[in-house]
């Protein structure tokens, strides 16, 4: 299964804030840039995140953007279904339809395989991926503070 890059950049950007310490906010310019991204792409993922209340974004002078207590508790797995969206892997039901779609048993198949990709990520928090060798590799990202 392969993720699609808004939800790639959702975790970057998730796992980019889990490191800062608190006394910066940084801005989703400065996110962007530190997870090579663009700042439109991340401005629309940083949206969705506070939406499901995994950020908080504040807006003006001495805003940014913060990671909630709740986001860094949060499923890997859930993050991704949310992010993901339902569905399933393969588009049999797309215009024209699949010709073999009401005999076919790789659908199913393919259904049990995503909900495993996905119950291997439920035990994983986002804290638990800043940790370890990743956390040095996050912090060198951060960018130095506004003036």
């Amino acid at each position: 299964m392969r993720l699609t890059k808004f939800t790639d950049l959702a975790l970057r950007v998730t796992m980019r804030l889990a490191v800062v310490d608190g006394t910066t906010t940084p801005t989703s310019r400065e996110v962007a840039e530190s997870v090579a991204a663009s700042y439109t792409h991340i401005a629309k993922v940083v949206s969705r995140l506070q939406h499901l209340g995994v950020v908080e974004a504040k807006r003006g002078r001495g805003g940014g953007l913060e990671i909630t207590s709740a986001g860094r508790r949060a499923s890997v797995g859930w993050l991704v279904r949310e992010l993901e969206g339902p569905g399933d892997v393969v588009g049999c039901e797309d215009a024209p339809p699949c010709p073999l779609r009401g005999a076919c048993r790789l659908r199913g198949a393919l259904r049990e395989a995503q909900e495993a990709f996905y119950a291997a990520l439920d035990p994983l928090t986002i804290q638990d991926l800043v940790s370890g060798p990743t956390r040095p590799v996050l912090v060198q990202l951060l960018t130095p503070s506004r003036t």
